[in-house]
């Protein structure tokens, strides 16, 4: 308490008691104003930030250059597992394909449950070869299981010509109906 007393008794008559002149408010703001804008440009109150902003861009070009870049498709994939799997894969998938669109535009109304059976079965075929595909990558048993794919094509096509055959026996016996009807 005493230093604080002397302090003040060697200030005496020492403070400015006078009042600002005009405008002094005006320009403390603007000199204010003045030096953190000066304090935002400077390394160590924050100018980092754009350093900051371009490191962030940077890393984002560099992830999605690296997404870009393709990864091996699955065919890609088993064709390096076996080059005649891809092969077979290509010639069976054309096949169904073709036979596929036959069963589609054969469908009457007497057929189209059939058909729609037909479909759900290739469907649940599919899903099990896609299985086996990823068994294959995997690194499960190769001669088993490109045994088991062939299968499942082998499958698909009796399947397919199965319900063809019916759909044309279907047909055969409406023809004869239509004929001894007109006779």
């Amino acid at each position: 308490m005493d230093n604080l007393e002397t302090i003040f008794n060697d200030l005496k008559g020492a403070f400015d008691k006078d009042e600002p002149s005009y405008g002094h408010e005006a320009r403390f703001i603007k000199k204010l104003n003045t030096q953190k804008t000066r304090s935002r440009r400077g390394w160590a109150n924050g100018g980092w930030k754009p350093l900051l902003m371009a490191a962030s861009i940077a890393l984002l070009i560099s992830l999605g250059v690296g997404f870009y870049i393709e990864q091996p498709t699955r065919e890609q994939q088993i064709a390096e597992i076996s080059p005649e799997a891809s092969k077979t894969e290509f010639y069976f998938a054309n096949l169904i394909n073709e036979q596929t669109k036959h069963l589609q535009n054969e469908s009457s109304p007497e057929t189209k449950q059939m058909v729609e059976d037909a479909m759900l079965q290739l469907k649940k075929l599919e899903t099990d070869y896609k299985k086996m595909e990823q068994d294959l990558l995997n690194g499960g048993n190769s001669k088993f299981i490109l045994s088991a794919m062939v299968t499942n094509f082998q499958t698909r096509i009796a399947l397919l010509q199965e319900v063809l055959q019916q759909i044309q026996q279907i047909q055969a016996i409406n023809e004869k109906e239509k004929t001894s009807t007109l006779i």
